[in-house]
């Protein structure tokens, strides 16, 4: 795999494995490796893998598009993360989602069930990505719970307060900077990108936070913990 084997075993998936015994892993992991052009389309709706992906470069979205064509940003796996590892540990489960090259990238397929199953030569690191790959499912399934708890008020004010309360405890201050666009932020919280604007105009002219861009200061906390 070449000079990628040291970037390999930074990413969560090898934490504690050294460079040098990534190699010899990969073999016995099924690994392939691919390179898809932006906008090229990883895996489809209604495809079964075996393999999860883990990203070497660029980044890749998990997308659905509904009958009338409109699109929904799901997730998205940058350089060093993994996606489509829930469907290969669940055997023969169709993707309720298609996987698109964001931009150009290149990515490892590794088989799931060589991750979770001892192998023949019994290699000494395969506990532990083991349990690097149940620490990735507990880690998503809780960014889930919090995308579940901020798209749960029914406004969209609310639903921005939510969100911007769990960010802004995450970073431990009241100024800081989200991962996402604002059409991210709106598809994350399911909210149309224009009226989710708007409302931002109206939370900055009535001085509970200012932005730009991706960045947030939240103003009058007091205030926005008794709304």
């Amino acid at each position: 795999m070449g000079s990628n084997e040291e970037f390999i075993a930074t990413t969560p998936l090898f934490r504690g494995i050294a460079s040098d015994e990534v190699e010899s892993m990969l073999g016995c992991l099924g690994a392939r490796r691919k390179r898809y052009p932006k906008g090229a389309y990883l895996l489809h709706r209604g495809d079964r893998t075996t393999s999860l992906g883990l990203v070497l470069s660029g980044a890749v979205v998990m997308q659905a598009v509904d009958v009338w064509g409109n699109t929904s940003i799901l997730g998205r796996a940058s350089r060093g993360s993994v996606f489509a590892e829930t469907y290969a540990a669940v055997k023969d489960e169709p993707l309720m989602v298609d996987v698109v090259a964001l931009e150009e990238c290149e990515v490892l397929f590794l088989n799931v069930e060589r991750i979770l199953t001892t192998c023949s030569s019994t290699c000494a690191h395969h506990a532990l990505i083991s349990r690097n790959l149940l620490s990735i499912f507990a880690q998503k399934n809780l960014s889930l719970s919090r995308r579940a708890f901020a798209a749960a008020p029914k406004t969209i004010r609310g639903k921005l307060l939510a969100y911007l309360s769990f960010e802004a405890g995450r970073c431990g201050s009241d100024e800081f900077t989200i991962p996402f666009n604002r059409q991210e932020l709106a598809d994350y919280l399911g909210v149309d990108r224009s009226a989710m604007s708007a409302e931002l105009g109206r939370m900055q002219k009535e001085g509970i936070l200012e932005t730009q861009r991706s960045r947030f200061k939240l103003l009058d906390v007091d205030r926005v913990r008794n709304m």
